[in-house]
């Protein structure tokens, strides 16, 4: 479900120059980053990029959403991580991404610990915006 302007409690702003080949700061300049392809893309990798980018946000967006499912749950989910793989490649008009969302939950079993990565999924921010957009794994 969308949400309306009305609804915003914040706004990120990031202006990019020169697209993957230049230069990204948000307007509060706590972040800014020289962007540049990797070399698998034919650049120079000398910078960071899109898809870097992409994964720390969802990566710490997950994360989140980890957190307020345990709580709900009551589980122990101290001590875990949340790691974002960010693919690109060619498809039928052009690039796409595939993501893999991965969380090591040390203080909890396995069944327990993919239970609450399949329920952060389901409030996870990024994860419903991707939703139906783009291929997202799941591992726990």
């Amino acid at each position: 479900m969308s949400i309306q302007q009305s609804d915003v409690l914040y706004t990120a702003v990031a202006t990019a120059e020169n697209g993957r080949d230049g230069r990204v700061a948000t307007d509060d300049g706590k972040l800014d980053v020289v962007v540049n392809p990797p070399k698998e893309l034919g650049g120079s990798g000398a910078g960071t990029n899109p898809e870097q980018l992409f994964a720390a946000g969802f990566s710490a967006c997950f994360q989140g959403a980890l957190g307020v499912v345990a709580r709900q749950e009551k589980a122990d989910v101290s001590g875990s991580t949340v790691t974002a793989e960010v693919g690109i490649g060619k498809n039928d008009d052009g690039f796409g991404i595939i993501v893999k969302i991965s969380a090591v939950i040390p203080n909890v079993d396995a069944a327990t610990a993919r239970e609450l990565v399949e329920k952060a999924h389901q409030v996870c921010p990024y994860s419903k915006a991707t939703r139906g957009n783009i291929t997202v794994e799941l591992a726990a």
